[in-house]
């Protein structure tokens, strides 16, 4: 996709709400399945922070673009930030957090792993995701998935929370970042 909208502007608005909506779904199956496990089996909790915080960055920049006129002063520029960032991230994900995963858990784990991902990024690009129905509630996760992820920020009293009071907790961590 980044290849096609580097070559021709004619194609940015069409492919990019694609690529936009490919790198969310992209990220919330990560940050559901994948990241929990990174920070607490394969002990990379910064790593898997930082990928988080890159997470919020390239969907900020993609909502950004979505709202830019694709004709207009500053998007060709921002466009590129955009993919730079898409980019370094898998860069980053493919050289450090999956070689990191891989050593710390099993072939048969990495496989439960992949498919739960697939699973809900599949989700997300069918409009089926957590949010839309999926029985876990507002927040769109189960609350021992709010648990890891607040575990993850080291979200202070997290193990007496509700599900409601760790989603309002994770809300804020990720806000003071």
């Amino acid at each position: 996709m980044f290849s096609l909208m580097r070559q021709d502007d004619s194609s940015h608005p069409l492919v990019l709400p694609l690529a936009v909506a490919v790198v969310t779904a992209h990220s919330r199956a990560e940050e559901d399945h994948v990241y929990p496990v990174v920070a607490r089996e394969a002990g990379e909790r910064d790593q898997a922070r930082h990928s988080t915080e890159e997470h919020q960055q390239a969907e900020q920049l993609g909502q950004q673009l979505l709202s830019m006129d694709p004709q207009g002063e500053g998007f060709g520029a921002r466009l590129e930030t955009f993919m730079r960032a898409v980019l370094h991230h898998a860069q980053e994900e493919e050289s450090e957090i999956l070689p990191a995963l891989a050593s710390a858990v099993g072939q048969d784990r990495l496989r439960e792993l992949g498919q739960a991902f697939a699973a809900r990024r599949a989700q997300e690009l069918t409009g089926q995701g957590f949010g839309a129905g999926g029985g876990t509630g507002a927040s769109g996760k189960t609350r021992e998935e709010l648990y890891d992820e607040a575990r993850m920020l080291d979200v202070p009293g997290r193990s007496s929370m509700s599900k409601d009071e760790l989603a309002r907790g994770i809300q804020h961590e990720q806000s003071q970042d």
